[in-house]
């Protein structure tokens, strides 16, 4: 999909976003109340909007947000309502360790259990 098209993931039944809607060069420029404040406005949206499948864009992120510290890259237990949680790597040129390609397969990871629902 192009960015243009971005208003029908949820017709897929797809939400993806960042937990933190403010611009920074880095995830560290957050602080933990911004974090946290993110993962209760995103809670209402999802549950307002009820997609499938939630993606969160940045496992750090997801961590802080939802208090996870244990979470890792790939669906969560958590659910948010009926939707389910994915967390996704962060395509950041500082997430070094995940190529383009190993990002392209976790994307495709999603979008196939989005479609097996």
């Amino acid at each position: 999909m192009k960015p243009s098209e971005q208003g029908e993931l949820l017709s897929y039944g797809l939400g993806i976003t960042n937990v933190v809607a403010r611009a920074t060069a880095r995830a560290d420029e957050l602080s933990a109340e911004e974090y946290v404040e993110g993962g209760r406005l995103l809670s209402a949206k999802v549950e307002r909007l009820r997609p499938r499948w939630l993606a969160v864009v940045g496992v750090t992120a997801y961590r802080a947000a939802f208090g996870d510290r244990k979470a890792q890259i790939g669906p969560q237990e958590r659910t948010i309502g009926a939707s389910r949680v994915w967390a996704l790597p962060n395509p950041s040129g500082l997430n070094a360790h995940w190529t383009a390609a190993t990002m392209a397969e976790e994307f495709g990871r999603l979008r196939e259990a989005a479609q097996a629902q």
